[in-house]
């Protein structure tokens, strides 16, 4: 029943409306009536993944009027000022570097490629040259996050491609390999939130489910944002990210959630990741980077996500934006927000269901 392309479609609506509601981080204002406009105030990670699942949907859809409010959004922005540079502050340039192939935005074009350029010659490294997780809080030394790669290299590889830049490309798949070195566990295939050179551990050891998810869905968002990838890297990818979704399918709960600590039951099930996780399983099968049999777990998964969508579109039970904690208990008292970024996985997950429905019923 909850996969019928009716209710799948209304569904995504509600979530997209969802959005729109968002003035901030736990904030909500009244649906929009009559044009849509997106609200939120700041711009920052939590809005770019926001948008970057919106525009997917726009585009399944071929929405000009929802192209047209991002662009809207986008305009506002830049034109009160960008905040300064850091890892998370480059989550909206994914968006932006793809509604430029449909908006004639010249100065936006421009904004891409420096941004761009930015994160390559002037972001903090670390040791074997890992993006350094800065954020606006504080400079994170010597620390390499699983966040970044979704944050940052998966807009530097959409721009390499977008404009033609190699050496982009190169450098983003340089650090799907630097990371992978330090946050993937060799004996679960699971990631750890965060690694420190000061010291050099990973904080608490935690396999932190919406930080995995985000690795879940960046290796084959990756593979879908550039034309070629080599096949030595594409290998070693696929098997990274295989390794990671055995496990992850090992620990899924009856209900068809996972858990805020993939590993810990009794940590609080988490939607975002969840919705997430399911997608990324999706798009891996789709490219060929993972088996078909593991479609029933992003089934589950989605089943799961359905039921914690409210009737104004909220969805419900997704965790608050995550620092690196040095206890699993503190991941484990993380509390539940509306949030951008839990409506937009539960966006990209919807999108990708539906074009499969629509494709069996062409």
């Amino acid at each position: 029943m909850l996969m019928q392309p009716e209710i799948l479609s209304e569904t995504l609506s509600r979530v997209a409306v969802g959005l729109a509601r968002l003035k901030g981080i736990n904030e909500t204002v009244a649906a929009p009536d009559g044009t849509y406009d997106l609200q939120f105030d700041e711009w920052d990670w939590e809005v770019g993944v926001g948008i970057y699942g919106l525009i997917r949907h726009a585009e399944a859809v071929e929405d000009q009027s929802l192209m047209e409010a991002i662009a809207r959004w986008y305009d506002w922005q830049i034109s009160r000022g960008l905040p300064p540079r850091q890892v998370n502050s480059s989550s909206p340039m994914l968006a932006l570097s793809v509604l430029i192939d449909h908006v004639d935005r010249p100065d936006w074009e421009v904004l891409v490629k420096d941004w761009a350029d930015w994160l390559v010659t002037k972001l903090a490294r670390t040791e074997d040259g890992g993006f350094q997780h800065v954020v606006k809080e504080r400079m994170n030394d010597g620390e390499l996050w699983d966040d970044t790669l979704f944050m940052t290299c998966l807009f530097l590889a959409r721009a390499g491609q977008r404009f033609g830049r190699q050496d982009w490309i190169e450098e983003a798949f340089y650090q799907f390999m630097a990371h992978e070195r330090y946050l993937a566990d060799p004996v679960t295939g699971l990631w750890y939130h965060g690694w420190t050179f000061n010291g050099r551990h990973n904080f608490a050891n935690a396999f932190w489910a919406r930080g995995n998810s985000w690795i879940t869905v960046a290796i084959p968002e990756l593979f879908s944002l550039v034309d070629h990838v080599p096949d030595h890297l594409r290998r070693h990818l696929t098997y990274v990210l295989a390794s990671q979704v055995k496990t992850l399918a090992a620990h899924q709960r009856d209900n068809g959630m996972f858990c805020t600590l993939v590993c810990d039951p009794q940590s609080p099930e988490e939607t975002s990741a969840t919705a997430a996780i399911a997608y990324g399983i999706l798009r891996g099968i789709d490219l060929g980077l993972l088996d078909a049999e593991l479609k029933p777990v992003a089934v589950k998964a989605l089943e799961a996500v359905m039921q914690r969508i409210d009737e104004t579109g909220i969805v419900l039970e997704v965790s608050d934006g995550t620092p690196m904690g040095h206890t699993l208990d503190f991941y484990r008292q993380i509390p539940n927000v509306p949030a951008p970024y839990g409506q937009a996985l539960v966006m990209l997950l919807l999108v990708r269901v539906m074009a499969e429905k629509q494709e069996l019923e062409a």
